[in-house]
């Protein structure tokens, strides 16, 4: 079965999202002309597909690569939008406020080797020894 796509319609990172979910169905060829204004599709099932078969998956292709287009799309179009959400989540997370940057903390709070919350101390220092017989606590 071959599929003709305009590359205009539908973007590379579509077309390839949309092939990969077909992938244990079918074996996928792409090719393109010389232009690239054209990207041919080429299934192969990897069992043999009647035509009924064929029709249905080259009808679950269209739909699929409808969908990936559309959140191809979607994603182009909030990039900033996410960008600014992680960056927001990053940067307050880090404990730092918008008025004062790095120059602002003090060394010593930005110190590593410091152990406010006592997550640095060995296991037995903290509980003490691990004795080998002893029973569990239930």
């Amino acid at each position: 079965m071959k599929i003709r796509l305009n590359s205009a319609i539908y973007p590379l990172e579509a077309i390839l999202n949309a092939c990969y979910c077909f992938i244990d169905r079918a074996y996928i060829y792409l090719d393109t002309n010389c232009k690239k204004e054209t990207i041919n599709i080429f299934f192969k099932g990897k069992s043999r597909l009647s035509e009924k078969e064929l029709s249905c998956l080259r009808g679950e292709f269209m739909n699929e690569l409808l969908h990936c287009a559309l959140r191809y799309r979607i994603s182009k179009e909030n990039k900033k939008v996410r960008e600014y959400i992680v960056g927001r989540a990053l940067y307050s997370a880090s404990g730092l406020t918008e008025d004062s940057g790095l120059s602002g903390k003090k060394a010593e709070e930005l110190d590593y080797k410091k152990d406010s919350l006592g997550i640095a101390i060995p296991w037995e220092k903290k509980y003490g020894k691990i004795r080998k017989n002893a029973k569990p606590k239930v």
